[in-house]
């Protein structure tokens, strides 16, 4: 199903429960669409709505952080609950096993070398994947691999 139907219902939804804060987050996440889609000129394609999402799940993270620095448990938790929300958008991340096998799939392809090949095969597994890898995992385990040989 497309990004922007499945929050227009998850919208619906939240509005007929009165659930406040998924119809905050929600709307939220709509209005970031717009403003990207304007900033464009075009409709988002699906990888560019994943990273709008993980921008978003990142800065709630930072929140988080700040609260629990702050000593704020209250917000902490109200982060932790939007964060739950945004997270239901992305597609389910691939396991640790799942991306050694690409990964040595892609320096079969791409016939990488050494380290100076690490940002081809980020590239490919990142293009081919969007939104279901974690760049700083991927990242680590592409140089660990390419290390190793």
């Amino acid at each position: 199903m497309e990004y922007r139907p499945r929050i227009e219902e998850g919208l619906k939804e939240a509005l007929k429960q009165r659930d406040s804060l998924r119809v905050s987050i929600l709307r939220m996440l709509l209005a970031s669409i717009k403003n990207k889609e304007v900033e464009k000129i075009r409709a988002l394609f699906e990888d560019e709505f994943y990273a709008l999402v993980k921008t978003s799940i990142k800065q709630h993270l930072e929140s988080i952080d700040g609260f629990k620095k702050g000593q704020r448990p209250d917000l902490v938790e109200k982060e932790e609950k939007e964060l739950e929300i945004l997270k239901e958008f992305l597609p389910a991340q691939l396991s640790e096993e799942e991306i050694s096998k690409e990964i040595g799939e892609a320096i079969k392809t791409l016939e990488a070398k050494g380290k100076q090949d690490m940002g081809k095969v980020i590239k490919f597994l990142m293009g081919k994947y969007p939104g279901r890898l974690d760049g700083k995992v991927l990242s680590e385990m592409v140089l660990q691999r390419l290390s190793s040989q």
